[in-house]
């Protein structure tokens, strides 16, 4: 059975306006909770028939309260859940809010000040009892509450709800707006009990759930440790190694008898560990300043077209002192990507440079844009070495190098590719590869495409 009220109405004012009105306090949900479980423990045990005026938050755990004193209690008590305006306590439509049993009624609240209510209102001969809360303004996960058991309080927000009920609406009974009077000392001192107990649970939870969360904490600060452990062991390993090959040749030349081609040969040595160890260097600090700032790095749009051909041209000379083809397709009118400031160069200047560096005397190398959907693709092939199925998924691990089929070693520091997967990670864009060894090697790179930008 429904009833509607005809004037609106705050059960947290009616409380409050009284000539000693009673202290408020500032409760988290939790804590209302346990107030609610804690009443409804006290109503079970005893056994005690009472008439409930209720409005709570939405969720199951709140109306499985009420719920359960039905369950015990049958049709012995008298639940008004009540509402406001046309949405029902679990935020449904008023068809769908069904009674557990035929001594539950719906009450429509207007749709004023007690929208941000809940309250309990236990009324019964031995017991009688009132919580209401209102949602902070300021914040809404404050609740500021009153829990009063005075019976002049409990009358007067009864009082309230009669006043604000039409008032040819036989639905209530008369005794339902009465409060008997004051609860008895034994009940009380056992609701008091509860309520600890209650709070004593809640607790518990509270600081297992806080516990499990700095364990969660310490267990991510310990990984993070270990990955910046293995890091400096990794860069460590990496710098002693061009350092033990120019030690040797810086002893190779000192030798009295050594010819002159081993010394152009050791020369040569050390500017090639030389310039490993620069790579090296570079390397390392690109990626750490790339990790420290990426989440706070910006996203821009850029054209390829404004990018590639000038990288492509850097790396010409290098192309043609070995015989390589280097060429490039990029059509003007692609639309632009969205990249982290700066990231697009950074891309295009490591595959580029892979791709000659693993790409054999008189091989080839090519560069295309291409619109697919609403990506482009930027993909970089060429004739060079290949890379075995088997160690494709650690290419992009830091210092991994693919072992070449020559017997001479490209060198670099093997942090390219891991700068080009983080740069994409920043921007939502992917990178993916196809190989064969001793056939070359094909990697496409996916940026989302400025689409407003792009006119066909």
């Amino acid at each position: 059975m429904n009833v509607s009220l005809v004037r609106e109405l705050s059960i947290y004012q009616l409380a409050l306006d009284v000539q000693t009105p009673p202290p408020i306090m500032s409760a988290t949900p939790a804590i209302l909770l346990s107030l609610l479980k804690s009443q409804i423990d006290l109503l079970t045990e005893q056994q005690i028939p009472a008439t409930l005026w209720v409005k709570l938050p939405p969720g199951k755990i709140w109306h499985s309260e009420i719920q359960r004193y039905q369950q015990q209690l049958g049709n012995s008590g008298v639940v008004y859940h009540c509402h406001v305006g046309e949405v029902g306590i679990e935020g449904m439509d008023r068809e769908k809010i069904k009674p557990f049993s035929s001594s539950q009624k719906v009450m429509q609240f207007l749709p004023n000040q007690t929208r941000r209510e809940y309250f309990l209102i236990v009324l019964s001969a031995k017991f009688c009892s009132l919580i209401v809360a209102e949602r902070s303004i300021k914040n809404h996960k404050t609740l500021l509450t009153i829990s009063t058991f005075e019976p002049k309080i409990i009358q007067q927000v009864l009082d309230g709800i009669k006043q604000a009920i039409v008032p040819e609406d036989s639905a209530i009974a008369p005794d339902h707006l009465i409060c008997a009077g004051v609860s008895e000392p034994a009940l009380m001192s056992r609701l008091l009990t509860k309520q600890l107990q209650r709070q004593d649970e809640i607790n518990r939870q509270i600081i297992s759930k806080r516990i499990a969360k700095i364990e969660q904490q310490k267990q991510a600060l310990h990984n993070s440790l270990q990955l910046k452990d293995e890091f400096l062991s990794n860069v460590c390993h990496e710098l002693r190694t061009p350092l033990t090959h120019m030690k040797t040749a810086l002893s190779l030349l000192n030798s009295p008898s050594l010819k002159n081609p081993q010394r152009q040969r050791y020369s040569q040595m050390l500017n090639t560990q030389c310039d490993r160890q620069n790579s090296l260097i570079h390397g390392v600090l690109e990626l750490v300043q790339i990790e420290r700032n990426l989440e706070a790095m910006n996203l821009e749009a850029v054209c390829l077209a404004d990018i590639v051909p000038g990288v492509v041209s850097t790396y010409q000379p290098l192309a043609q002192e070995k015989g390589i083809m280097l060429a490039y397709t990029v059509p003007t009118e692609l639309p632009a990507v969205w990249c982290v400031s700066g990231g697009l160069r950074q891309i295009v200047i490591h595959l580029l440079s892979n791709s000659i560096k693993y790409t054999p005397n008189g091989g080839q190398v090519w560069v295309w844009g291409r619109l697919q959907g609403d990506y482009v693709q930027l993909e970089f092939r060429d004739s060079g070495i290949g890379i075995s199925e088997s160690e494709i998924p650690k290419i992009f691990d830091r210092f991994y190098r693919v072992r070449p089929l020559l017997s001479e070693d490209p060198g670099g520091a093997g942090l390219g590719l891991t700068i080009v997967q983080q740069l994409l990670r920043g921007c939502g864009g992917s990178i993916s590869v196809k190989s064969k060894p001793s056939e070359g090697s094909t990697f496409t790179v996916q940026l989302a495409a400025v689409v407003e930008k792009y006119s066909k």
